[in-house]
């Protein structure tokens, strides 16, 4: 048996024969064409076959994985569209008297640098290149008449390839993939995507150890996991069978919770909503059917960068989360970066405590250019669904006040750009300081809502650093200090109006669910995996029984 391992980006188990996806290796030289005229016609009537096709591929995306994942093919529609792409073919022809697969061959090869060179980091700029190169392969197809190759399978198969290009996954034949594996490839590109929305189990980045010499064997397909099997002994495979029967019960748990409300017995309500860190955990937010994602760590866009993420990296990928929770609500936080984040392009000064420095929302208030290219992008997004934008380590109505300057100055631009964005975007507050809570009557007069942070106040609260070693052993275990300022906040909210939810660690223990309902906080974001779990408490409470709520609260706080 072998065992390959890569990134998890649908879970699932799947069995099935290896099979290599092989494209056309056609290789293109320069000839020299006398009638550059009849080379344009040449390149003119592939072009409208590419735009016809592309048509009947976005209409086939649409039936199969929802208008949103189907939008893939309008970008590549907007690409064959585009003037810069096509004059630079149409020149190469005349100014060069090149043939036109040539010619596409070099728009390619100039668009690609040229595209890496703005950001070798980003990964939304490589699946533009993605898109360019698949677009323009199916350019030179038609261009030189060959029919599209069709990748046929006789029985149940793990796909594999060094990577997908959108329109090939699109036109695998589902009822014969059991899984999908590829050597490289981002958990947020079009291939990932397609393949969490068809239900495929699919794993990527396995590297060069995906080698050819594997087809036609054997394997089992841990995407729960992320680990390829290859010709599975009969104790793992019986591991894996016992594996997908409970991952099966877990899911017709949900089933049975899934469009419930998150309701006591005796009738309260709250919401439960999804912290997630990247476009990765969407797809297991939504599995656990959440209400919405209570908070988005904006921070993914700009760690492990060599230089700021621009309005339309950060644009695309507020809208992709957006228009994937399909008008649920979705909370995201601006980023909360300081010293501490080790990021050279940031040129942060040495701190001896950065959790208590320059950090968070004091950069983007002393940096007003870095914060306007996050806002633009986020009200640009907005149009996409239902954004809540959340400003972290607020102590001061201040603070507030200056960012709602900055943001009519923001959405002044886009008026002027003819941006089209919400205008009635709610703004909040993140409670996460001592100085937050004690001015959370003031602050809630100036905001739309309230998130609690309950990592960063218990740590500032309680004067240790959260990532202190020792701290579970100077912590209270009763958390009685934070339960107080949450009912502080709570109250001062519900006095102006406005709704305070939980966002942090302590939301997710369903020792203190009960407690928390009892405080009238109005929403949980937890992690997605805690999802299901938090709805089963909710929905066993009954709150109407006071005597019990008492005893129970009394049993958790040890008071």
């Amino acid at each position: 048996m072998q065992k390959l391992m890569g990134n998890a980006v649908y879970g699932g188990i799947g069995r099935g024969v290896i099979k290599f996806f092989h494209r056309d290796e056609v290789v293109i030289s320069k000839a020299r064409v006398v009638d550059t005229l009849r080379e344009l016609r040449r390149f003119a009537y592939a072009r409208n076959e590419v735009i016809e096709e592309l048509k009947q591929l976005y209409n086939q995306a649409v039936t199969e994985v929802g208008e949103d994942e189907a939008q893939i093919f309008m970008i590549h529609q907007m690409i064959i569209d585009d003037n810069q792409y096509v004059s630079s073919m149409e020149k190469l022809i005349l100014n060069e008297h090149c043939n036109a697969e040539f010619a596409v061959v070099r728009t390619v090869k100039v668009f690609s640098k040229m595209m890496s060179d703005m950001s070798s980091e980003s990964e939304y700029i490589s699946e533009r290149i993605a898109d360019i190169r698949d677009v323009s392969a199916r350019l030179l197809r038609h261009i030189q008449n060959r029919d599209e190759k069709v990748f046929k399978l006789e029985e149940m198969s793990v796909v594999c390839a060094d990577d997908f290009l959108p329109s090939e996954t699109i036109m695998l034949d589902k009822s014969k993939v059991a899984a999908i594996c590829t050597s490289y490839g981002s958990a947020n590109s079009h291939t990932a995507i397609l393949a969490r929305t068809r239900g495929i189990p699919c794993i990527i980045g396995i590297g060069e150890e995906l080698k050819e010499t594997l087809e036609n064997k054997y394997c089992i397909v841990d995407s729960y996991s992320g680990i390829m099997y290859i010709e599975p002994d009969n104790e793992t495979a019986k591991l894996l069978d016992h594996k997908e029967a409970v991952e099966g019960r877990k899911r017709e748990l949900l089933t049975r919770l899934r469009g419930r409300k998150n309701i006591t017995r005796d009738g309260r309500e709250i919401e439960v909503l999804a912290n997630i860190c990247d476009l990765t955990d969407i797809e297991s937010a939504k599995t656990n059917d959440c209400g919405g994602i209570g908070l988005l760590r904006s921070e993914y866009l700009y760690n492990n960068k060599e230089d700021y993420p621009d309005e339309e990296v950060q644009f695309y990928n507020y809208r992709r989360v957006l228009t994937e929770m399909q008008g649920k609500p979705v909370v995201i936080r601006t980023m909360d970066i300081g010293a501490d984040s080790d990021l050279e392009y940031f040129g942060f000064e040495h701190e001896k405590n950065p959790a208590l420095g320059f950090r968070s929302i004091r950069v983007c208030l002393s940096r007003p250019e870095i914060f306007k290219t996050q806002l633009r992008a986020l009200f640009r997004a907005s149009v996409y669904g239902d954004l809540r934008i959340l400003f972290p380590l607020i102590i001061d109505v201040s603070e507030i006040i200056r960012i709602k300057e900055i943001v009519d100055e923001v959405k002044a631009e886009l008026i002027h750009d003819n941006k089209p964005f919400k205008d009635n975007i709610p703004l909040g507050a993140l409670i996460e300081t001592p100085a937050a809570v004690m001015l959370s009557d003031l602050l809630a007069q100036n905001v739309d809502f309230f998130a609690i942070g309950t990592n960063d106040l218990e740590q500032y609260s309680n004067a240790i650093y959260r990532y202190n070693p020792n701290f579970e052993q100077i912590c209270p275990d009763d958390h009685i200090c934070v339960l107080r300022m949450i009912k502080m906040v709570c109250d001062n909210a519900h006095a102006h109006g406005i709704k305070a939810y939980i966002c942090g660690e302590l939301g997710a223990d369903t020792d203190y669910t009960e407690v928390f309902l009892d405080l009238h906080v109005d929403g949980l974001s937890v992690t997605p995996t805690n999802i299901l779990t938090v709805r089963k408490t909710i929905r066993s409470l009954n709150l109407s029984d006071r005597r019990q709520v008492r005893q129970n609260i009394q049993k958790h706080l040890k008071c």
